[in-house]
């Protein structure tokens, strides 16, 4: 495994801010990251609410919610943020009441088989041991049966949400899904809350699926470092992982940092000013070292301060104007983008989450390519 070969340091502060660089002479290979944007700009695009078109590429299924008959509610997973979501953005009118994509069904053990691994899948049993699993201390508690219709079961519509807002944004020039995210699931281990590896099966999709598609770049700005899709995409040179989170908690996971091609560590309290100026410097430079033909962003608001998991100190305003600048460097760029809302524990959550697309929206961010 390679090492990283350059520190940089901020100019401004007087202490250097913890960052990294990875470079690798295999962006040279035959695959190019210098190929032009595959679509159009949003200013060359009309409006999504164009006559005869009435669906926004938003995914969401009632079968994305977790429900233990309410027991639930004593564990700090929201539940329930994808609904949440989805009605704040009825209410919103950004979108109507079934005027949004759905999964029709659960991604299938076949499917799954693409990326994990037998021997990861036979430990789930299909009836899920929590004790090796998935980390969720509630689980250990509740029948194999609960676990599996009440957790498992979301867990695999949401993963099949994330691969359908993939090829959606492929055909819109962007695309939310209103879960999914579980960066800390890789092809044989899952945590995390995390029992499956939906970045990694979506990438691999569009991959194998898309030809023109041959760059992907991750941005993950949850919270927490995503070593599940670091682990399995170690040494590729056609997926550029950005991960920006807070080094002094879960999952500390060094060998998966190899994977990491522009890291940002975060220290405990990181404030909105010291937040976006990193953000804004990382994503500038990594899209200037790598032409991505697709981003997917793993947008968790457990950065929010008071999440009882993420640690960081980011006001609500914080995230609308993170989301905003992502959407805007990709939309700019005619870069399809595809959103995951990964991690995030606040019963606030859901209000940003929705606040922050309908910004999105005000500011001409979700225009339609097609």
């Amino acid at each position: 495994m390679q090492k990283y070969t350059e520190k940089v340091h901020s100019e401004r502060e007087q202490e250097p801010e913890i960052v990294w660089i990875k470079r690798t002479s295999l962006d040279k290979g035959k695959k190019s990251n210098h190929s032009k944007p595959l679509n159009k700009t949003a200013e060359e695009t009309e409006d999504q609410g164009s006559e005869g078109d009435d669906k926004l590429p938003i995914v969401y299924s009632k079968n994305y919610g977790v429900h233990f008959a309410k027991l639930e509610k004593l564990h700090p997973f929201d539940a329930e943020k994808g609904k949440n979501i989805q009605e704040l953005l009825i209410k919103f009118q950004l979108i109507d009441k079934g005027k949004f994509y759905e999964p029709s069904s659960e991604i299938t053990k076949d499917e799954l088989l693409k990326v994990h691994t037998e021997k990861y899948l036979r430990s789930l049993k299909w009836s899920f041991n929590a004790a090796k699993i998935a980390e969720i201390p509630i689980l250990l508690f509740l029948p194999n049966c609960w676990v599996q219709c009440g957790y498992l079961r979301p867990m695999r519509f949401q993963t099949a949400g994330s691969i359908m807002a993939g090829k959606l944004a492929l055909e819109y020039g962007w695309a939310i899904n209103l879960g999914g995210g579980f960066h800390h699931c890789c092809s044989y281990k899952g945590g995390g809350f995390c029992p499956y590896a939906d970045i990694t099966l979506l990438i691999q999709r569009i991959f194998a699926e898309e030809e023109h598609v041959r760059n992907v770049m991750i941005v993950d700005l949850d919270a927490h470092q995503g070593n599940g899709h670091e682990r399995d995409f170690m040494d590729n040179p056609f997926v550029y992982i950005m991960d920006m989170y807070n080094y002094q908690i879960y999952p500390k996971d060094h060998n998966a940092k190899l994977a990491i091609r522009y890291a940002v560590e975060l220290k405990p309290r990181t404030e909105n000013k010291e937040y976006l100026a990193k953000l804004k410097r990382g994503l500038k430079f990594a899209m200037r070292e790598f032409k991505p033909h697709l981003v997917v962003y793993n947008a968790g608001t457990d950065i929010l301060e008071g999440d009882p998991l993420g640690y960081l100190s980011i006001t609500p305003e914080g995230v609308i104007e993170r989301d905003q600048y992502v959407f805007g460097m990709c939309r700019a760029r005619g870069i399809p983008i595809v959103m995951l809302l990964s991690g995030g524990y606040l019963k606030l959550s859901a209000k940003v989450i929705a606040d922050s697309i309908m910004n999105l929206k005000r500011n001409g961010l979700l225009l339609s390519i097609r």
